[in-house]
Order: C-alpha cells, then sequence, then structure tokens
C-alpha cells in the first residue's frame, strides 16, 4: 500500500472579448508612460514586514530541524499528518465537492453573465494566454511528475473502492484512471479557481488588497484589513503553498536528474540534484523579473504547445486505440462514481496516502492561486471563468493523465514489470522515463520531458512567488525584488531538504497536509460569501432588479 514515503521515493489567438484596437493602444501607452496615479501607487506600495519576516522564518525553521534532526522532524511532523488526515480529510473532500456544485451553479445559472471587475472591465489577456497561464500554474509540475506513475500504481495495485476488480484487464485500467481522475479532475480544479477568486476580485473592487485576508472580507468588512486574524490569515495561507512549492520543485529535481542519468548516464546523485534545482531556480528567478506580462505568458504557452505535442508524440508511438479507449472508458467510470468516489471514507490510511493527501495539497494553494487568478482574469464573467478553470482545464488534465498513465499501462501489459518494477524500485520519478524509453526515439522524447518538466516548475515558481509576495504586500503591486527572494528561498528549502534525503522531501510532503487545516476554515465561507457577492455584482451591473426600498411602517407614516 502506498505511503507518503513510498511517493516521495517516488518521490495566434484572438477572441472575440480581446480588448478593442484603441484599449489596447493605451494600455501599451500605459505600460511605457505611467499615468502619475500609477506611479503614485507603485512608490506607495509597502511590503508587510511582519508576514514576511513570520512566514520565512517558519520556513527556515522547518528546513534547519530537518536538516539537524531529520528522523525526529519526519516522525513529529507524520504524527501530526496522521490525525489531521484522519480528522479534517473528510471535512476536505465535503469542502470541495460543494465547491464545485455552487461553482456550477453560479457559472450556469443567471449570475454567470455577471462581468468579474464591474461592468465596464475588459480582459487584459486573449483567451488562449488566459487559459495557458491558469493551466500551466495548476496542472504544473504535478501533473507531469505523477501523470505516468499514479495511473500505473493504481492498475498493478487497485485501490480499495475498486477492490474486486480482476488485474491487467480493461476494466482494472478504467479503475485506475478513474481514480486518478478522482485525484487531479474537477474538484482539484474548482477549489484552486472559481469560488475564492470570485471573493477576491470582488474585494480588490472595494479597494481590498489582493491578500488571503480578503477572502474574510465579506464576513468581516474593512477590519479584517489591519486585524491580527488578518496578519494570521496571510502568514498561514503563505506557509501552506511554500510548503506546496518546495515539495514540487524537490521531486521534479529528482525526476530531472534520473532522466538525466538513464538518458545520457550521467550519475543522478546529489551534485546533479543541487545542479538542476540551481537551474529551476535561476529560470523562475528570470522569469520573475521579465514580469507577468513577459516570463509567466511565455513559459505558459510553451508549456501548452509542448504538452500538447508530447502528446501527439505518445499517441502516435504508443497505441492509439489504447489510450482512447481508457480515456473514454476511465472518463465514463469517474462519472459514474463520481460522488462516491468524492466522498469515500473505506480505508482511511490508503486515503490519507492518496486522496486526503492530493485534496489537503490542492486546498492549500486555493488562497494563494485565487489571488494568482483574480490578477489576470478581472474582465471576464463568472461563467468563464467557471468553465475556463473547473471545466475545460480538467478535462485536459484527464487525457493528459490518460496519454501517459495509459501508455504506461498498456507498456505494462504487454511487458509486465516495464513500468511497474521501475516504479516500485526508485519512485515516482522513474516511472515516465522508463516509459519513454520503450518507445521509439526515446532519448529524443525523454529530453522533451525534461524539458516540459523544467518550463512547468518555471511557471509554478513564477506565479506562486507572485501570489506569496502579494500577500506580503500592503498595497499595490508586489515588487520583483520580495518576489525573485521567494523564488530563491524556495528553490533553497528544495535543495537542502533533497540533501536531507527522501525523509527531508517525505516531511514536507506530510506538512503540506497539516498546513491545509487553517485553510480549510478560510475557504469554507467562500461556500456562501461568492454567491451573496456574485447577487450584489449582478443587482449593480443590472442583471437583476434592484431591492427595493423598504415601506415605512403604519407607525411611522403616521
Amino acid at each position: 500500500m502506498p505511503t507518503p514515503d513510498a511517493r516521495t521515493a517516488a518521490c495566434a489567438d484572438v477572441p472575440a472579448d480581446t480588448p478593442a484596437e484603441g484599449d489596447q493602444a493605451a494600455a501599451d501607452e500605459e505600460k511605457h508612460h505611467p499615468s502619475p496615479s500609477n506611479r503614485a501607487a507603485a512608490r506607495n506600495r509597502t511590503t508587510d514586514i511582519p508576514v514576511l519576516a513570520i512566514s520565512g522564518g517558519l520556513l527556515i525553521a522547518f528546513v534547519l530541524a530537518a536538516l539537524i534532526a531529520p528522523t525526529a522532524t519526519g516522525d513529529a511532523v507524520n504524527t501530526v499528518f496522521t490525525f489531521v488526515a484522519r480528522w479534517f480529510g473528510p471535512l476536505w473532500q465535503v469542502l470541495l465537492l460543494a465547491t464545485f456544485g455552487v461553482a456550477l451553479w453560479l457559472g450556469f445559472s443567471r449570475y454567470g453573465k455577471v462581468r468579474l471587475g464591474g461592468a465596464g472591465a475588459r480582459p487584459e489577456y486573449g483567451r488562449f494566454q488566459w487559459v495557458a497561464m491558469i493551466m500551466s500554474t495548476l496542472l504544473a509540475g504535478g501533473g507531469v511528475f505523477f501523470a505516468a506513475g499514479e495511473p500505473v500504481q493504481h492498475y498493478v495495485q487497485t485501490p480499495p473502492f475498486y477492490e474486486g476488480v480482476k488485474s491487467g484487464t480493461q476494466q482494472a485500467a478504467n479503475a485506475a484512471l478513474s481514480q486518478s481522475f478522482a485525484h487531479w479532475g474537477f474538484l482539484a480544479w474548482a477549489v484552486l479557481g472559481t469560488l475564492a477568486s470570485i471573493v477576491m476580485i470582488r474585494g480588490q473592487e472595494r479597494g481590498m488588497p489582493l491578500r488571503p485576508r480578503t477572502l474574510l472580507y465579506p464576513l468581516l468588512g474593512e477590519r479584517v484589513r489591519h486585524s491580527r486574524l488578518g496578519a494570521a490569515v496571510d502568514i498561514v495561507c503563505v506557509i501552506a503553498v511554500v510548503a506546496g512549492t518546495v515539495g514540487p520543485i524537490g521531486f521534479l529535481g529528482l525526476q530531472v536528474s534520473y532522466g538525466l542519468s538513464k538518458v545520457f548516464g550521467i550519475s543522478g546523485g546529489y551534485p546533479v540534484q543541487l545542479g538542476v534545482i540551481v537551474l529551476l531556480t535561476v529560470v523562475a528567478v528570470a522569469s520573475v523579473a521579465s514580469g507577468i506580462d513577459k516570463g509567466i505568458q511565455f513559459f505558459s504557452r510553451a508549456n501548452i504547445w509542448l504538452a500538447v505535442a508530447l502528446m501527439a508524440v505518445f499517441l502516435v508511438l504508443g497505441s492509439v486505440g489504447f489510450v482512447l479507449d481508457s480515456f473514454l472508458g476511465g472518463l465514463g467510470q469517474y462519472v459514474s462514481d463520481f460522488v462516491p468516489l468524492a466522498l469515500n471514507r473505506g480505508d482511511h490510511q490508503w486515503l490519507g496516502s492518496w486522496t486526503v493527501f492530493f485534496f489537503g495539497w490542492f486546498l492549500g494553494y486555493g488562497p494563494l492561486m485565487s489571488i494568482f487568478v483574480a490578477r489576470i482574469s478581472k474582465g471576464r464573467t463568472v461563467r468563464d471563468l467557471v468553465v475556463s478553470t473547473a471545466i475545460i482545464p480538467p478535462l485536459a488534465t484527464m487525457f493528459w493523465f490518460t496519454v501517459f498513465g495509459g501508455t504506461g499501462i498498456f507498456l505494462e501489459q504487454q511487458h509486465p514489470g516495464t513500468i511497474s518494477g521501475p516504479l516500485k524500485s526508485v519512485g515516482m520519478d522513474a516511472a515516465v522515463i522508463s516509459m519513454a524509453e520503450r518507445l521509439p526515439m526515446g532519448a529524443v522524447v525523454a529530453v522533451a520531458l525534461l524539458i516540459l518538466t523544467i518550463t512547468f516548475v518555471v511557471t509554478t515558481t513564477d506565479s506562486m512567488s507572485y501570489s506569496i509576495s502579494a500577500a506580503g504586500t500592503k498595497s499595490g503591486e508586489p515588487t520583483r525584488a520580495v518576489r525573485a527572494f521567494w523564488a530563491l528561498l524556495m528553490g533553497a528549502a528544495a535543495a537542502v531538504l533533497i540533501l536531507v534525503g527522501d525523509g527531508g522531501i517525505t516531511a514536507l510532503q506530510s506538512f503540506i497536509v497539516v498546513t491545509a487545516v487553517p485553510v480549510g476554515f478560510i475557504m469554507l465561507p467562500t461556500l456562501w460569501t461568492a454567491p451573496r457577492v456574485a447577487k450584489e455584482m449582478a443587482r449593480e451591473q443590472g442583471l437583476l432588479p434592484r431591492e427595493p426600498a423598504p415601506t415605512p411602517s403604519s407607525d411611522q407614516q403616521s
């Protein structure tokens, strides 16, 4: 049965709503010659030193503890992890399912026409650019790392929910993909980019900053801006997303290192792993320095096109028929078992290692991911937001998992042990490279996969350094210096934890779930505050009749 330890060892588009030519020209003029008000805003932006110091200090303290006493740190974190997964896992499962349901209702109800940012707001980015940035940030390294290995793992070791399914059959392949879809599909994407983003954009309309504390603005009002509670909310959300980002940097560094050793015969020891992480960090900092309008856009476009090209290669060189059959079969199984899979509470140990782990990971990303989505989504409608975060990307992700995981299952069927052997002996980082090796032009395919891994990690590190910096900025846009600081700090933390060995990254993976506990309570109110603010915006934009003024009582009339 897989555990967190085992997994670590494993471990030119012009849309209809593009701004008009005059508007775009004005925007370009503003970039090169900012207005006095924007220049003043840039001067007035201030970093929240306590939030920066406490969140950064806690990360450094965790890394030092793992370096000085790795066994004790790992044992302590895993003890808390077991408790958290058992008692908070059910809440997260219900929360993610409810978030998806409310998001769908908002998107396809009369509130779907509400324009985020106000009736006059227009999108800053074309649709392809916008969706590419969302997909590259959310799918990111995790999707690359787990896409091949997780379906194969569920294929060779049937998940408890599908106990009784005969191994080695198409039904077993469908069940394996369905379980993977339950982890990476609609629920994961909905909690990362829908309700919280709506609340965040509304708060910004009302003068609130793009910080996690703004998620509580509909409940607590203006006082959350300067309260200690607001600072605590920002700190716990920053810690959660830093833990969730350092992990992928670390285990994707392992994946690239393993790939280099297999393809080029380069030793996969710590010096190579460190070199890979340094390269990832340097490129991420360079992307940060270029700004959102250049770095993230460039890498997100590159990610999407390279990912599409690699999927096409795997389909042609593998078995397109088996993959398509498995996608339809797995998707049908997933839809059929959608609610029972989401709420399954059968095997607590297995759930803690898989479903609850992933749900806690995505939930921890939720507040800061909503900052990034809010930053790039003003001018879109609520329906646009729901469709482009909770429907299209999950379907694309599920197909991505089927292309890689399905090809791995196909190769495993043809030659048992081909993929499952390296998966068991080395870990998840070996699955996709072992699969590429079995295909024609395997070395070229493996190199392309390594490049894609790097670009996905760069995009995630860049976007999350933006969101973390925004969470620690009192007003205005976060400075590039602070964003670069977080990118460097996360890269350094990953390098140190890999030096500790499997125990360091394992402890961090478990810590991800622990940090999701307070974040879950921060995200919970969006289930009712997002519909409430959508209703307010609908009235303001004339999509609903305004509420009539209260009628005076008879006593008042007399």
